[in-house]
């Protein structure tokens, strides 16, 4: 599996030919007999193989005529390892994408944040994807409505707007182009299977790549978990979450094959946004099975992999909410973390009402933070240094910390602060900025486990054998971090 898998024909005929989920978003199943596109996994009889053709991405099969399968779905299958693995132009605009920036900003404001010419961005999508921004956006548009007809009660017109659409004509056009029935339609037949959610909420089933273990995913984020921000609640992970638009509360509960998602959501036209943040959050795009194969290469690795496969990296819906918290949890341990955090979020949060569990807050902006007197925060004045002057930079715009960042340069921007160490920088890197292949020698816990393992412990030793791990030393650090009792590494119960 490798960019522009797409054009393997042979490689793909086979994985249509035996179904294999672990290929769907990696590339698309065009039809030219039927003008159905699918995903691999497609539960129908195969096509002919010379009735097969191949495409990068839903949006160019879209883009060359063709319909979305009613029986596999293919335009829910889950996003491209790709995005999440590069930090090139094209990556970074796929996330970008991903989070709605042209949906609120146009074609010129992706080109504005990546620093290149609208023409530039075109040219590379169209390349690698088949498709530009306005049509990767468009099909991203079509599933936000999708999701909100097949789930809600809402009044069509409102969908198309909340979905992103400028006109109810264009709205009624796409879905019609994009799933071969109208909106009415697809409510009908979604009704069949199920009532639509109680007002003010919505409920969805956020797709993966098997397998996922759930345990450290979940358990890292339920046990970091600020109060009044975050909470374990009836099998759910539940947090507040700051958008474009207004704000949302979400539970993700994990499922074998899916994750449950229930949102509520101030402001529809957030789905998008709020979708694609949870689902980096869980890591949800991964390719686990490429991943392990990777690890199971070191003889000393394997027999945890295979203990446990598929475990994912827990990341963040908020990569500068985390870069505070991080450094919030320098030097102290886990629940200090959280108490220095938890009182941020009383002083300085914003207030939000949560008809179903214990939420308070949304965790204070950088804006916020950086109006906060020095002298009132409880940590040495070191700290208290490394800590204003990372939120005054993040609220100024000196420092950005987002899904469009290029790692190496931020990497390179945040050990230029006082403060921040290797292990601050490659946590943040790894957590927040999404680097699958960060790596922390010098954690304490890393070195424990290198050592019970008989692998090298010193941090330069075994930076040299991690180099067989790469491009997935992130996930190698979610295995050794598992060999200990730690909360962090359990389901909670």
């Amino acid at each position: 599996m490798q960019t522009g898998m797409y054009t393997e024909t042979e490689r793909c005929v086979r994985a249509v030919q035996s179904k294999d989920a672990r290929f769907d978003g990696w590339f698309f199943t065009a039809v030219l007999t039927t003008r159905i596109y699918c995903r691999p996994s497609c539960p129908v009889v195969p096509p002919k193989p010379q009735n097969m053709t191949f495409y990068p991405s839903a949006a160019a099969c879209q883009q060359a005529g063709f319909r979305a399968c009613k029986r596999c779905r293919p335009d829910t299958s889950p996003g491209s390892p790709e995005w999440n693995q590069r930090a090139d132009l094209v990556a970074r605009a796929m996330r970008l994408i991903a989070d709605g920036v042209v949906d609120r900003e146009g074609v010129p404001g992706l080109a504005a944040r990546l620093g290149y010419s609208a023409r530039q961005i075109e040219r590379q999508l169209l390349a690698e994807l088949g498709a530009g921004p306005l049509a990767l956006a468009r099909a991203q548009r079509a599933q936000t409505a999708r999701i909100l007809i097949e789930t809600t009660a809402l009044p069509m017109a409102d969908i198309a707007f909340a979905a992103g659409f400028s006109a109810i004509r264009t709205f009624n056009d796409t879905v019609r182009e994009v799933f071969a029935l109208s909106p009415s339609e697809l409510r009908t037949r979604a009704a069949k299977k199920s009532a639509p959610e109680s007002p003010g909420f919505l409920s969805l089933r956020l797709p993966f790549r098997v397998p996922l273990n759930p345990d450290n995913l979940f358990g890292h984020l339920a046990a970091t978990a600020v109060p009044g921000v975050e909470e374990w609640l009836d099998g759910a992970y539940r947090r507040t979450l700051r958008l474009p638009y207004g704000h949302g509360i979400v539970a993700l509960t994990p499922q074998p094959d899916h994750i449950a998602c229930r949102l509520m959501l101030s402001d529809l036209r957030d789905l998008t946004v709020a979708i694609s943040r949870c689902r980096r959050m869980l890591d949800l795009d991964a390719d686990p099975v490429a991943i392990d194969d990777q690890l199971r290469t070191d003889p000393l690795l394997a027999p945890l992999v295979d203990k446990a496969p598929g475990r994912r990296v827990p990341r963040t819906v908020d990569e500068a909410e985390f870069a505070v918290r991080a450094v919030l949890g320098q030097q102290v341990s886990t629940a200090a973390a959280r108490t220095h955090a938890a009182r941020l979020v009383t002083a300085h949060g914003e207030p939000v009402d949560d008809p179903e569990g214990g939420l308070t807050h949304l965790f204070p902006s950088p804006e916020a933070l950086a109006a906060v007197d020095p002298a009132a925060l409880a940590m040495p004045r070191t700290r208290r240094t490394t800590f204003t002057t990372l939120v005054g930079e993040l609220a100024d715009g000196t420092l950005q910390l987002g899904v469009e960042t290029d790692w190496a340069e931020t990497r390179t921007r945040l050990l230029g602060l006082p403060g921040f160490g290797p292990w601050t920088v490659d946590v943040i890197a790894m957590r927040a900025l999404g680097d699958p292949d960060a790596f922390l020698p010098t954690d304490l816990g890393i070195r424990r486990a290198a050592q019970e393992l008989g692998l090298p412990s010193t941090p330069a030793a075994l930076t040299a054998r991690a180099a067989a791990w790469r491009p997935w030393r992130a996930y190698a650090v979610q295995y050794l971090w598992a060999t200990d009792s730690h909360p962090i590494n359990f389901l909670p119960v």
